[in-house]
């Protein structure tokens, strides 16, 4: 047995204020923008635009009651998040999956989405969508094999959103409503 499948996954709500966010922001936003910015520009992303997108993450969306942040740890170290949030209250978003390089091809995306989606019914969200761009070829491919449909786009806020997605939710229930766990986070599941 590897030792990337010896150790426990674990997926818990986090804080988008603990440094543990705040790192897997900034290494999301290095690679979004260093991949933008190669195809488009031939060139890597400066250090002061990286600086920028983190500076204009608005991780308050992703807090209590209407939002929560997910983290992957594998064997206790950050490997990725995803966040949640409402847009109303059918409606949740998808926000910022990330999987560090190191731990991709062993199922945490997978993981991180079911958590997210579980989030989300917990919040009373009978739908998530998401934005994304043409370029993340792989996130494009998992989100088609967890049954999210392509839709026209709910916003036009962003440049960089260039493909819009939805997937049905089963059974909503109201935040916290019997399930134990406060404002739609979600338990700590281990695989």
């Amino acid at each position: 047995m590897s030792d990337a499948t010896a150790l426990p996954w674990t997926i818990t709500a986090e804080s988008v204020d603990a440094p543990v966010a705040r790192a897997l922001f900034r290494a999301y936003y290095t690679e979004v923008a260093d991949r933008y910015f190669a195809l488009y520009e031939g060139r890597r992303a400066r250090p002061e635009e990286i600086d920028a997108g983190v500076a204009e993450h608005q991780g308050a969306v992703l807090m209590p009651p209407r939002g929560v942040l997910l983290v992957a740890r594998h064997g206790g170290e950050p490997a990725g998040c995803a966040g949640v949030r409402l847009l109303d209250v059918r409606t949740a978003e998808l926000k910022q999956v990330f999987v560090r390089p190191g731990a991709r091809g062993l199922g945490v995306a997978s993981g991180l989405l079911g958590a997210a989606e579980a989030a989300a019914v917990r919040l009373g969200a009978e739908r998530i969508r998401l934005d994304t761009r043409l370029d993340l070829t792989e996130a494009l491919a998992l989100y088609r094999r967890r049954g999210y449909v392509e839709i026209a786009p709910y916003h036009s806020d962003s440049p960089y959103a260039e493909i819009f997605f939805e997937k049905r939710l089963p059974g909503p229930q109201r935040s916290g409503a019997g399930d134990g766990q406060p404002n739609g986070a979600e338990p700590t599941p281990t695989w």
